[in-house]
């Protein structure tokens, strides 16, 4: 969620249902999809590509989900939308939308890349990946935060953006010698 969208948050009258919140977090996150959607669709006519019905396909199932995904796993979702969607296409597809600053492309050491579909809504966000499962955790720290400003201006440099990445493995898998979250044997 932006910074924008919790500052609105903030300003709300109290709520004394949890589920009231929850409703209107999701109608904000569903709004900020549509605005980054529309942004992308606005960027490929800036560079006079066309929006094809697989493209359509691809760019619906990115800026509908708010889960890091392969190209692969990108690929599976869009055919579920059309099944014409080529590889491709998706391949094709991704260099755009991470020139567009809409998502970003991450390496975490594997074989291929993860994007991140939420990279518009909050930029300077962490993430911790489960070295056994590929599970994928975003979170944001006010401490981190403070922490890097404090160690850039000690060192005479001003923060643009971060980034942290924390692998591990998860608990689950370490109490339970498996772990659900696991894709792969």
């Amino acid at each position: 969620m932006s910074n924008a969208t919790q500052a609105r948050l903030s300003r709300l009258p109290p709520r004394t249902c949890n589920h009231d919140l929850r409703a209107y977090t999701a109608v904000v996150a569903a709004i900020e999809r549509t605005v980054a959607k529309q942004k992308f669709l606005e960027f490929l006519g800036q560079k006079n590509l066309r929006l094809t019905s697989q493209r359509q396909a691809i760019v619906e199932t990115v800026f509908s989900t708010d889960q890091h995904f392969t190209a692969e796993q990108l690929l599976g979702w869009s055919r579920k939308r059309d099944k014409s969607v080529s590889r491709a296409t998706v391949y094709r597809t991704l260099p755009l939308l991470t020139e567009s600053g809409l998502v970003r492309e991450m390496d975490f050491g594997k074989d291929f890349k993860f994007y991140d579909p939420n990279y518009a809504d909050h930029p300077n966000h962490s993430h911790i990946i489960c070295d056994d499962c590929e599970k994928i955790v975003e979170f944001e720290s006010d401490k981190i935060t403070k922490l890097e400003d404090e160690i850039s201006q000690q060192l005479g440099f001003a923060v643009k953006t971060q980034r942290l990445q924390i692998t591990a493995s998860c608990e689950a898998l370490k109490k339970l010698g498996a772990c659900k979250n696991k894709s792969c044997p």
